[in-house]
């Protein structure tokens, strides 16, 4: 019976935690939008600041990452899609920083959903991650974005100037690093991405 009971929790809690529903006053990003204003606190590991292309010391915005492009997971460690999903992100990066059309131009981030730091540092080493991880504990970049389902995929456009817009969203994971990194390019307005 204590099993049965426990089993049930679990299975609330997953849901709970990997299926925030989108309602409708909540709408997800959509092509050619603008992002709310997403703070994150700057890495404290150097070779992460440095990809990113920020200092300082307190907290910077999507738009300030120098990139053309940022590509942003929303994960969340509880998520068992983002947990097999992994791999395959890690799999784009290694793609991104290999192909000389997009390194240094396209950078890639996570988001963990209601995870603290703790947890995030836990999915990174757990899953060896190579780019930057942010922790939204409270749910309020979360809560920000339409409350998406995990994972889901944003691509950003930066432009001059700290303009920037919404150019690709996806949930749920992809099958080819490759070929979801040539759509990422294709539909931000970047050209080349089929020469790797």
């Amino acid at each position: 019976m204590k099993r049965c009971f426990c089993c049930v929790i679990g299975v609330s809690l997953y849901f709970f935690l990997c299926s925030n529903y989108a309602s409708a006053d909540d709408p997800l990003p959509g092509k050619g939008s603008v992002l709310p204003e997403i703070r994150l606190a700057v890495p404290t590991i150097p070779a992460h600041r440095t990809y990113l292309g920020i200092s300082g010391s307190e907290s910077f915005t999507i738009p300030d990452i120098k990139a053309e492009v940022v590509i942003i997971e929303i994960f969340s460690m509880y998520c068992p899609h983002c947990q097999r999903e992994a791999p395959s992100v890690n799999e784009l990066y290694r793609i991104i920083e290999n192909n000389p059309h997009a390194q240094g131009k396209v950078k890639l981030i996570g988001i963990g959903v209601g995870n603290d730091t703790f947890e995030v540092e836990f999915f990174k080493n757990k899953y060896d991650i190579p780019f930057p991880l942010f922790a939204d504990e409270d749910y309020v970049i979360h809560k920000q974005l339409g409350k998406p389902n995990t994972p889901f995929f944003i691509g950003v456009r930066i432009k001059d100037g700290g303009a920037h817009e919404v150019s690709y969203t996806q949930l749920g994971g992809f099958e080819r690093a490759d070929e979801f990194l040539d759509l990422i390019l294709r539909e931000s307005g970047l050209k080349g991405g089929e020469q790797r």
